[in-house]
């Protein structure tokens, strides 16, 4: 009987059906229509005193007071807390543990739980708007072109990954991330603000010269899962590019890889990465000469380079963790770079620099022929070998 009818009956009616029956068996009815219905014996139980007492009849499931209390009553102060993480500029605490970081709901619940509350990131979902906030601002996505070898350079780049990898070298992934207008500028994404409280930020971003630019150069470490990044304040060029390297080598690479004899470095082949530039040779050969360590070069063919491991494993992450931010100034730049982390670990080492780098600097065909540089079998324009000079 009951197994055809509690499925129609809310809660409160399942209780008062089997406390009625119970009632009505007398000695031993609870027992007998706990085991029956599958209710627990309490609540046969609570039903029967219900039904004793003449409880008059309501609409109500549960009696007042009944059920989980919320998670903004059962814990004061939660949303106070919350208001502070989401809003801390206008809270006084301009020094936030989330000022340099993203405000999802998930950084917000793990937050939270480092000051005693528990509150998880659906939960927040449902608070926010309840206080006022919503997620606000655009996105925006590019996509390249693609190259007819492309799979087969795909294919011979994850060789090279692989067989570097097992034998315990090095393999990064570098790129310069986009140029970011450093100022009161609209920035793609959106992050929790008061509702109708809009970050105001410039109409326009024409090109101008004298307005500054960040130029973040990355370096993504496949096997540590590291990032590095110099933003620099000039120009993206080759001498920018090689010397983020030679930095990331002298103050990460060289402790993480004491006994490397190599280097694998996969990049794009456009801009301060161009595998046609002359510059960016004789700077790694430079880079082999100091570290005697040989440098190999895998580029992806144009047009392809998101599929580099950089941009959806460091880049990705930097662009989440600034959206909907205007990039106010270098420093902001660097803060929001330096704090970008993930569940998985990544850890991103951020500084500025703001030598200034010279443009269109020439290389002779003297300087090239000094070069050990050994292109490979397979499409040798993207893939080659550098030496640390033709003696060794």
């Amino acid at each position: 009987m009951f197994e055809k009818i509690l499925p129609h009956l809310d809660e409160g009616q399942q209780r008062l059906l089997a406390g009625a029956v119970a009632e009505m068996l007398g000695n031993g009815g609870i027992t007998a229509i706990a085991k029956a219905s599958g209710i627990s014996r309490t609540t046969v139980q609570r039903g029967a005193l219900d039904i004793r007492s003449g409880m008059a009849p309501s609409h109500r499931v549960r009696r007042d007071g009944g059920g989980r209390k919320p998670a903004s009553v059962a814990q004061p102060g939660l949303l106070e807390a919350l208001d502070a993480l989401v809003e801390p500029e206008s809270r006084g605490d301009p020094m936030c543990p989330l000022r340099w970081t993203t405000k999802s709901t998930r950084k917000l619940s793990e937050e939270l739980a480092r000051q005693g509350f528990q509150a998880s990131h659906t939960v927040l979902r449902h608070l926010l708007p309840e206080m006022g906030y919503s997620v606000q601002a655009p996105a925006k996505t590019v996509e390249g072109a693609s190259h007819p070898d492309r799979d087969d350079q795909f294919r011979y780049i994850a060789g090279q990954v692989a067989e570097f990898q097992t034998a315990g070298q090095p393999v990064i992934s570098v790129d310069t991330k986009k140029k970011e207008l450093v100022g009161n500028y609209d920035n793609g994404g959106r992050e929790w603000q008061p509702t109708g409280r809009l970050v105001h930020v410039k109409d326009h971003d024409f090109p101008d010269p004298d307005i500054p630019k960040a130029v973040p150069y990355g370096i993504y470490d496949l096997t540590q899962d590291s990032g590095w990044v110099t933003v620099g304040t000039s120009a993206d060029t080759a001498e920018f590019a090689l010397a983020t390297i030679s930095r990331w080598w002298d103050k990460v690479g060289s402790q993480a890889y004491p006994h490397a004899r190599q280097l694998l470095i996969t990049a794009d082949a456009g801009g301060s990465n161009s595998c046609r530039s002359r510059l960016r040779k004789t700077e790694l050969a430079a880079f082999a000469a100091r570290t005697g360590i040989e440098v190999t070069v895998c580029h992806f063919p144009p047009g392809t380079s998101k599929w580099n491991k950089i941009e959806h494993r460091l880049f990705s992450h930097i662009s989440m963790n600034w959206r909907g931010r205007p990039l106010e100034s270098h420093e902001v730049v660097v803060n929001l770079i330096g704090s970008t982390t993930t569940r998985t670990g990544l850890q991103v080492h951020a500084e500025l620099d703001e030598k200034t780098d010279e443009k269109g600097i020439k290389i002779s065909d003297d300087e090239m022929a000094i070069i050990d540089r050994t292109e490979h079998l397979f499409h040798g324009e993207w893939n080659y070998t550098i030496r640390p000079s033709k003696s060794d």
